[in-house]
């Protein structure tokens, strides 16, 4: 497509030409400023229609409204029910969780006071049943109820972590007692000596024989019975080079008759730990290790301890053995 141009009979012809795509985007300029300008217009007569009230316009403008809104309700009011069915969810679980930490504090021991201790007393009057967000009509759910339940939901957790707390607390300190108790066979073997009456050996009269003797070569490795600190270590007129671990609670143990010390008074002992070697010192036939345990400073059987675990099959039968002659 041209256009020819003139001006005058003596002026020079101009020639314009003009492409389909050229035209296009004359047209494409033209027709963007109207539309920008038929927008504003629009925009400027529907805030005033609906300001003023005009009768056709701003009642479609209120009817568009309405549908937002509606719109926007029913979105929001599908997601409350959905976070409602999880918050129900959570509730259910945290409800049995705190059902299993009650049984779980009772088998660790704990008093029914000490749960009551973690639970908040309210103040003044309250009540009322407890009413799940799963139980609660749709149409009743809003956005206050479900904060709400979150913070009761968060109360049930923070209870149930001190709970837990104070349960694993417990278990550690029975975990504790159970260290500090000699149930560890001091020597490996069999017993040859049980507690009680027996005839001495130096005297051929009968005595009381105050723990287990365990018969081992010299120099046999004489492990603590428990933890603990070492109370003494040194020489004896009649246990000869003795051992004792202060367990706490008036509870100690005596290892005596070593051939060689390894620890010294004030040092801390683990269970299992080497603290001697058995020898043939103080009043006694022959290597062999003197094991006895003291409750408030008097002697008590040792089977009984070491029977706990298992630790000496025979220490039990060799004790009962033993009678007065």
């Amino acid at each position: 497509m041209q256009i020819l141009i003139t001006t005058s009979v003596l002026s020079r012809t101009r020639v314009v030409q003009f492409t389909p795509l050229t035209l296009l985007l004359a047209l494409a300029a033209m027709a963007l400023p109207m539309m920008v300008l038929s927008l504003m217009l629009y925009h400027a007569v529907v805030l005033k229609a609906a300001h003023e009230h005009w009768p056709i316009i701003s009642q479609a403008v209120r009817y568009v409204e309405k549908q937002e809104l509606a719109q926007r309700d029913r979105y929001m009011r599908e997601n409350l029910d959905a976070m409602a069915e999880k918050v129900g969810g959570l509730q259910a679980k945290l409800m049995r969780l705190e059902a299993v930490s009650e049984r779980v504090a009772g088998m660790a021991g704990m008093k029914p006071d000490e749960l009551k201790k973690i639970e908040a007393e309210p103040k003044g009057a309250s009540g009322g049943p407890l009413v799940s967000m799963l139980e609660t009509r749709p149409s009743a759910r809003t956005l206050d109820e479900l904060n709400n339940q979150m913070g009761n939901l968060q109360a049930m957790s923070e209870r149930g972590s001190d709970l837990f707390t104070l349960i694993e607390s417990h278990l550690f300190e029975k975990r504790l007692e159970a260290l500090m108790v000699p149930s560890s066979a001091p020597v490996e073997g069999p017993v040859g000596s049980g507690f009680g009456f027996r005839t001495d050996p130096f005297t051929h009269r009968p005595a009381l024989h105050t723990g287990l003797d365990f018969p081992a070569d010299p120099g046999t490795s004489i492990l603590a019975a428990a933890g603990g600190v070492v109370l003494s270590a040194g020489p004896h007129p009649q246990y000869g080079q003795l051992v004792e671990l202060d367990h706490g609670n008036g509870l100690v143990t005596r290892y005596a008759h070593t051939s060689r010390m390894l620890v010294k008074q004030g040092d801390l002992v683990k269970r299992g730990q080497k603290i001697a070697e058995v020898g043939n010192t103080g009043r006694s036939t022959g290597p062999h290790l003197h094991f006895e345990v003291l409750v408030e400073g008097v002697q008590q059987n040792p089977a009984k301890f070491l029977a706990s675990q298992g630790a000496v099959s025979t220490a039990s039968q060799k004790s009962n053995a033993v009678s007065l002659k």
